[in-house]
């Protein structure tokens, strides 16, 4: 089953309308969505190594535009679905996080969290929410998040056929591993939370 969802995923690399999709996950996991958009981008780069650097390029365009969608979040409605955003989204302590990082550097607090596992919306609603400066905002979201899916679509357009070719031949192997560090990091954020 897993192996089918894996060449259903790699199929959308050929498919007109997978740089659509890319394009709508990485608008909203900048702005309010959980899912990252690293899988799926791997998963199209892994499909068709050639147009790597075009689907990092919608996958940058549109987080960027999904972390000014999130700024505006959380400068207009944070009153209305900052409840909605701490219980459901994005945790009482990442905010407090994110606060203390921009009381200290906005324009790095950004650019960190742009390559950092910590949500990116929880970046872009609490950069609205604090009001912070919105020039420098972008700024930093256009160099962060350019430069994360620019290294995933340039290591994965070098090494992508040798990447596919190991998956494929080691398929269950790699499932195993995956879940097993899945279960490994959800144990962790647990005993940290």
């Amino acid at each position: 089953m897993l192996r089918s969802l894996y060449e259903w995923v790699l199929g959308w690399a050929d498919r007109k309308h997978g740089p659509f999709a890319l394009s709508l996950v990485s608008f909203t996991e900048a702005s309010f969505f959980p899912i990252p958009p690293d899988p799926l981008l791997m998963a199209l780069c892994l499909g068709n190594p050639r147009k790597s650097y075009r689907f990092a390029l919608y996958c940058s365009v549109f987080s960027i535009l999904g972390a000014a969608a999130g700024y505006l979040i959380g400068y207009w409605v944070w009153e209305l679905v900052g409840d909605f955003f701490t219980s459901h989204i994005v945790t009482a302590e990442a905010f407090a996080t994110v606060s203390d990082k921009y009381s200290e550097n906005v324009f790095e607090a950004v650019l960190a969290a742009a390559f950092t596992p910590i949500p990116f919306k929880a970046f872009t609603v609490t950069a609205g929410v604090f009001k912070v400066d919105f020039p420098t905002f972008i700024a930093a979201c256009v160099v962060g998040r350019t430069a994360r899916f620019a290294i995933v679509a340039c290591l994965l357009s070098i090494f992508g056929e040798r990447v596919k070719l190991l998956i494929d031949k080691y398929f269950n192997i790699f499932t195993v591993i995956f879940f097993i560090l899945l279960l490994v990091g959800v144990l962790l954020l647990k005993k940290l939370g």
